[in-house]
């Protein structure tokens, strides 16, 4: 972890419960804290993490035309990602003059990764966690405690506090989070290295934001970048690339701090009434126009 120093005697893991809900369940079957609005006190836990000074890496995707969505997305987190807290933003593109100018706020920076073009949406999906392993063994775990991996295609809406860090944190897909497994959309072909059999799975995570301590978000991510190329190797393309891996990696391996839909809904989608809150929200797009094979 760095030069974080934990305080005797807090929780780190665990939410301050606030003013309770019983619309909504807060807290999985291994125990692990379910963060939905009003199951925490956002001043409390975010000074709990404020005096062990975490930084923060958010790494983003911005190949192609997706440049585009990098001025709302950079923007609006200024707005409402871990405000006040030390975070670097960590752009991998194809078009470096692209990149916008953002004002930033103390203690945040950007930096700028080139990556390769991609022919193949899939591939671009997929090389991020090839691209991202490379830059953690080579820069990042130098300069982060904490590692969130995010889509560029949306924007911060409402407050993303220190209530999303733990040693590792995975977001609802909004689409499964009501559906029982057997809807869930795994891998369900056993010649992949992201199989799930029927019988088996706690929930659907999405691969849209995920986070977690360096160290434990470098295994992950190593772990969905070899998967995916035994895959290849085998030609085999999991259903949904880095999402399955994600799902079966998290399925075996708990994450210590489930995030609600709110940490990741869409602009697509009608909001029910147990989202109180969206803090961040999927852009509507036109994927046949800005993905490189035309949405296919």
């Amino acid at each position: 972890m760095g030069d974080l120093k934990m305080q005797p005697g807090l929780k780190y893991d665990q939410p301050s419960t606030q003013k309770g809900r019983t619309d909504v369940n807060a807290v999985t079957n291994w125990n692990a804290p379910l963060v939905w609005e009003g199951t925490f006190d956002p001043v409390v836990i975010d000074d709990i993490y404020k005096r062990m000074d975490p930084r923060v890496a958010v790494v983003v995707l911005a190949v192609g035309k997706y440049t585009r969505f990098l001025k709302g997305f950079l923007e609006t987190a200024e707005k409402y990602f871990l405000v006040d807290f030390r975070v670097t933003y960590y752009i991998f593109t194809d078009n470096k003059q692209d990149v916008p100018e953002i004002e930033l706020a103390k203690g945040r920076k950007i930096t700028v990764l080139d990556v390769p073009s991609a022919n193949r949406w899939q591939d671009v999906v997929l090389s991020r966690m090839k691209w991202a392993t490379i830059a953690i063994d080579k820069q990042i775990r130098n300069e982060a405690d904490y590692l969130f991996m995010m889509d560029v295609d949306s924007v911060f809406r409402n407050r993303f506090g220190a209530e999303s860090l733990s040693r590792l944190s995975a977001v609802l897909h909004r689409g499964y989070y009501k559906t029982e497994r057997i809807g869930f959309p795994y891998e369900r072909r056993a010649e992949s290295k992201a199989y799930i059999p029927a019988d088996e799975g706690d929930y659907y995570y999405t691969a849209a934001v995920w986070g977690g301590h360096l160290e434990e978000m470098y295994k992950l991510v190593k772990y969905c970048y070899n998967q995916s190329e035994e895959d290849a190797k085998n030609k085999i393309e999991a259903v949904w690339q880095e999402e399955s891996h994600l799902n079966k990696y998290l399925l075996y391996n708990k994450p210590t701090k489930v995030l609600s839909p709110e940490y990741l809904f869409s602009d697509y989608d009608q909001i029910p009434a147990d989202v109180k809150v969206v803090r961040i929200s999927q852009l509507v797009k036109n994927y046949a126009e800005v993905r490189p094979n035309g949405g296919n």
